[in-house]
């Protein structure tokens, strides 16, 4: 299955990668949903009530500076790292991720779309003002309160979409773009139950791109593969990667 991968990798003009939790598990940064996840034992803070309740801003950065713990030195992993070398290798047009923890970014990926925002950043609401994350987890964690925008004294929060909030009209159209353009579309570590993200293979589909899906658990779109992987995501794109290199070596070359 590798040399397959491998060699559709190489031939495909437009290749799309997608990437989900899967990805960061072995990076130490946990699947929030699963048994142990912050959501398992929080009821995530909804866009509406925190945009109406200080309270609700107050429990919303109580959860997120607990998370916070999980992922601030986490660092990329060898599927991050891999992914970065075919974006530069050419192998990789781009990639659209769900996730939010910047993995992708530190190792050095950079056509890539954060569907879902970025928690390495926070936002004003009302002025969109930007920042890094840790002086204001920092500043929550000593004073319980939620943090207001030095600028002009609104709402901070992450620079993510919580639940209830409308995702980038940006991000999206540029993700669906992608995902229409793709020759060979790559899922890893997704379970593709999120919309409107878990959309994109479809999309890809319907314009007769390849799909392939590494992922530890069933997906909607495992019927439709033309590639099923269940195997450890650093371990298989290791195993992929090699063959890759291989193809890429000059005739002759060693």
């Amino acid at each position: 299955m590798s040399e397959q991968l491998a060699q559709w990798l190489i031939e495909s003009g437009c290749t799309i990668a997608f990437t989900g939790a899967g990805i960061s598990t072995e990076s130490g940064i946990p699947d929030f949903r699963s048994p142990g996840g912050i959501w398992s034992t929080s009821q995530p803070v909804l866009f509406d009530d925190f945009v109406a309740s200080e309270e609700a801003r107050v429990e919303y950065w109580r959860q997120k500076s607990l998370a916070a713990r999980e992922f601030a030195d986490a660092q990329p992993n060898v599927g991050h790292e891999i992914l970065a070398r075919w974006e530069e290798q050419g192998v990789l047009r781009g990639l659209i991720t769900q996730n939010i923890d910047g993995l992708h970014h530190l190792a050095g990926s950079r056509k890539v779309q954060e569907i879902h925002g970025t928690a390495r950043q926070v936002t004003c609401l009302d002025c969109g003002w930007l920042d890094d994350v840790g002086t204001w987890v920092d500043q929550y964690m000593v004073t319980r309160l939620a943090p207001r925008c030095p600028e002009c004294d609104g709402p901070l929060k992450h620079a993510t979409i919580s639940f209830g909030q409308s995702l980038s009209p940006e991000v999206l159209e540029k993700c669906s773009g992608w995902a229409r353009e793709s020759e060979l579309f790559l899922v890893m570590g997704s379970s593709l139950v999120v919309h409107p993200a878990a959309g994109m293979p479809q999309l890809a589909l319907q314009q007769g791109a390849r799909l392939v899906i590494i992922n530890a658990t069933e997906t909607p779109y495992d019927d439709a593969a033309d590639l099923l992987i269940r195997a450890p995501l650093g371990e298989t794109l290791s195993a992929v990667d090699l063959a890759v290199q291989k193809l890429r070596e000059p005739e002759g070359g060693g």
